[in-house]
Protein backbone atom coordinates (compact mmCIF):
# COMPACT_ATOMS: atom_id res chain seq x y z
CA UNK A 1 0.00 0.00 0.00
CA UNK A 2 1.82 3.14 -0.94
CA UNK A 3 -0.32 6.76 0.30
CA UNK A 4 -0.14 9.14 -2.66
CA UNK A 5 -1.28 13.13 -2.26
CA UNK A 6 -2.60 15.22 -5.23
CA UNK A 7 -2.95 18.17 -2.86
CA UNK A 8 -6.62 17.96 -2.43
CA UNK A 9 -7.40 14.55 -1.50
CA UNK A 10 -4.99 11.67 -0.43
CA UNK A 11 -5.51 8.05 -1.76
CA UNK A 12 -3.90 4.33 -1.56
CA UNK A 13 -2.94 2.54 -4.14
CA UNK A 14 -2.24 -0.87 -4.14
CA UNK A 15 -0.74 -3.45 -6.55
CA UNK A 16 -1.82 -6.84 -4.35
CA UNK A 17 -6.11 -6.01 -5.10
CA UNK A 18 -4.64 -6.35 -9.07
CA UNK A 19 -2.38 -8.24 -10.89
CA UNK A 20 -3.10 -5.72 -14.18
CA UNK A 21 -2.30 -2.58 -12.47
CA UNK A 22 -2.51 -0.16 -9.84
CA UNK A 23 -5.78 0.78 -7.43
CA UNK A 24 -6.57 3.94 -6.18
CA UNK A 25 -8.61 4.81 -3.73
CA UNK A 26 -9.47 7.92 -1.96
CA UNK A 27 -9.94 8.75 1.62
CA UNK A 28 -13.56 10.35 0.53
CA UNK A 29 -14.23 6.89 -0.66
CA UNK A 30 -13.85 4.99 2.73
CA UNK A 31 -15.56 7.90 4.46
CA UNK A 32 -18.58 7.66 2.27
CA UNK A 33 -18.48 3.80 2.99
CA UNK A 34 -18.06 4.85 6.44
CA UNK A 35 -21.09 7.10 6.57
CA UNK A 36 -23.50 5.19 4.82
CA UNK A 37 -23.02 2.23 7.24
CA UNK A 38 -23.38 4.21 10.25
CA UNK A 39 -26.48 6.10 9.05
CA UNK A 40 -28.13 2.59 8.13
CA UNK A 41 -27.71 1.51 11.73
CA UNK A 42 -31.13 1.99 13.97
CA UNK A 43 -30.60 5.11 16.92
CA UNK A 44 -28.46 6.76 14.38
CA UNK A 45 -29.82 10.42 13.69
CA UNK A 46 -27.00 11.56 11.61
CA UNK A 47 -23.49 12.08 11.31
CA UNK A 48 -22.06 15.42 12.49
CA UNK A 49 -22.41 18.05 9.80
CA UNK A 50 -24.79 15.81 8.08
CA UNK A 51 -27.98 17.69 9.32
CA UNK A 52 -29.68 19.39 6.40
CA UNK A 53 -32.11 21.73 5.73
CA UNK A 54 -35.59 20.28 4.72
CA UNK A 55 -35.57 20.90 1.34
CA UNK A 56 -32.01 19.47 0.77
CA UNK A 57 -32.83 16.53 2.90
CA UNK A 58 -35.78 15.83 0.69
CA UNK A 59 -33.75 15.84 -2.43
CA UNK A 60 -31.93 13.15 -0.70
CA UNK A 61 -28.68 15.18 -0.77
CA UNK A 62 -26.42 14.78 1.68
CA UNK A 63 -22.28 14.46 2.44
CA UNK A 64 -21.75 11.61 3.87
CA UNK A 65 -18.18 12.08 4.58
CA UNK A 66 -18.62 15.08 6.92
CA UNK A 67 -18.19 13.94 10.65
CA UNK A 68 -15.73 11.19 9.49
CA UNK A 69 -11.71 11.13 9.19
CA UNK A 70 -10.22 8.18 8.25
CA UNK A 71 -6.54 7.64 8.65
CA UNK A 72 -4.40 5.08 6.93
CA UNK A 73 -1.62 3.30 7.86
CA UNK A 74 0.43 0.17 7.03
CA UNK A 75 -1.42 -1.66 9.57
CA UNK A 76 -4.90 -0.32 8.10
CA UNK A 77 -7.61 1.92 8.53
CA UNK A 78 -8.55 4.19 11.46
CA UNK A 79 -11.89 5.82 11.42
CA UNK A 80 -13.24 8.74 14.14
CA UNK A 81 -16.80 9.26 13.37
CA UNK A 82 -19.23 11.89 15.24
CA UNK A 83 -22.81 10.88 15.59
CA UNK A 84 -25.78 12.37 16.43
CA UNK A 85 -28.16 10.03 18.31
CA UNK A 86 -31.72 9.31 18.14
CA UNK A 87 -33.52 9.99 21.77
CA UNK A 88 -34.06 6.58 23.51
CA UNK A 89 -31.10 4.50 22.28
CA UNK A 90 -28.79 3.00 24.26
CA UNK A 91 -25.64 4.85 23.44
CA UNK A 92 -23.48 1.57 24.63
CA UNK A 93 -25.32 -0.97 22.01
CA UNK A 94 -25.71 1.99 19.43
CA UNK A 95 -22.41 2.37 19.18
CA UNK A 96 -21.23 -1.21 18.96
CA UNK A 97 -23.24 -2.02 16.48
CA UNK A 98 -21.99 1.25 13.95
CA UNK A 99 -18.87 0.25 14.43
CA UNK A 100 -19.34 -3.85 13.63
CA UNK A 101 -20.75 -2.69 10.37
CA UNK A 102 -18.61 0.04 9.46
CA UNK A 103 -15.93 -2.51 10.13
CA UNK A 104 -17.74 -4.82 8.06
CA UNK A 105 -18.48 -2.58 5.05
CA UNK A 106 -14.72 -0.93 4.96
CA UNK A 107 -13.29 -4.85 4.64
CA UNK A 108 -16.04 -6.48 2.23
CA UNK A 109 -16.05 -3.17 -0.22
CA UNK A 110 -12.57 -2.24 0.17
CA UNK A 111 -10.60 -5.05 1.04
CA UNK A 112 -8.33 -3.32 3.92
CA UNK A 113 -8.22 -4.44 7.33
CA UNK A 114 -9.54 -2.13 10.10
CA UNK A 115 -7.46 -1.30 12.93
CA UNK A 116 -10.35 0.97 14.96
CA UNK A 117 -13.72 2.72 14.52
CA UNK A 118 -14.03 5.30 16.90
CA UNK A 119 -17.05 7.03 17.93
CA UNK A 120 -17.91 10.63 19.24
CA UNK A 121 -21.63 11.28 20.11
CA UNK A 122 -21.91 14.62 19.38
CA UNK A 123 -25.55 14.97 20.29
CA UNK A 124 -28.75 13.90 20.82
CA UNK A 125 -31.80 14.13 18.58
CA UNK A 126 -35.31 14.39 20.58
CA UNK A 127 -37.16 15.17 17.30
CA UNK A 128 -39.10 12.24 17.37
CA UNK A 129 -41.13 12.84 14.09
CA UNK A 130 -37.93 11.83 11.91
Amino acid sequence: MAKENDGKNVSWSSKEISSIGEVMIADDVIATIAGLAATEVEGVSAMQGNITNELVGKLGMKNLTKGIRIKMTDNGVTAELSVLMRYGYSIPKTCKTIQERVKSAIENMVGLPVEEINIHIVGVDTNTTR
